[in-house]
């Protein structure tokens, strides 16, 4: 078996991003400005449940194979499944953190908000690094492209469809032409034309928004 990851690192090159620019845009806000708080909080749950259901793929979908196929490399695998846990401890936390912050914009509610962002982020980006360094080549060896292929049908699957068009925006975002190919390629048919409709220009209208 040899299945092309490279979508994986496409995602990642995104959740890298976008963890990057809430902390930003937050850190930014005036204090009391409840109406860019609410569009940012917006952005920041889209963020949120895409990431979520990304993970929730690769718990259900490739962590049982591999676990299955693998002997020396379980241990890359369990360490996945740890981080995973990490992550979601600091999503939970957000999600304390980000309402407080939305209803009142306050400076207090500010800070704690960044520092939540920023220890997620430092979680994540040790994640993302490692999955691609370790646990891809293993994917890459060990998983079937139908398999594969399951991952980024959960995640249509599991996303409402006016967010999964924001997150594929995201994802599209800083592709090259080769890159946005194989993106759209794993797609079904009826969702890439309904990005290529409507998707392009949401996306566009939603980050106007968000870095405005």
């Amino acid at each position: 078996m040899s299945v092309n990851t490279q979508d994986m690192v496409i995602v990642h090159r995104a959740l890298r991003r976008e963890s990057r620019l809430l902390t930003e845009f937050v850190a930014a806000v005036t204090p009391g400005d409840t109406g860019r708080a609410k569009v940012i909080a917006g952005h920041f749950r889209i963020y949120r449940l895409g990431l979520h259901n990304h993970h929730e793929g690769e718990d259900e979908l490739l962590w049982p194979p591999l676990l299955s196929r693998v002997d020396l490399g379980a241990d890359t695998v369990l360490r996945m499944q740890a981080q995973h846990e990490r992550i979601a401890a600091t999503l939970k936390r957000l999600a304390a953190a980000v309402p407080a912050w939305q209803a009142t914009a306050s400076a207090d509610a500010r800070d704690t908000l960044v520092a939540a962002l920023t220890a997620h982020r430092t979680v994540l980006v040790e994640h993302l690094d490692d999955e691609e360094a370790t646990l891809l080549p293993l994917a890459a060896e060990h998983i079937t492209e139908q398999e594969w292929a399951s991952l980024g049908d959960h995640l249509v699957n599991s996303t409402p469809k006016p967010t999964l068009l924001i997150l594929l925006g995201a994802v599209l975002e800083d592709a090259d032409p080769a890159e946005r190919a194989l993106v759209l390629g794993d797609l079904p048919a009826p969702v890439r034309a309904i990005w290529h409709v409507i998707g392009r220009p949401r996306y566009a209208r939603h980050i106007r928004r968000v870095r405005a």
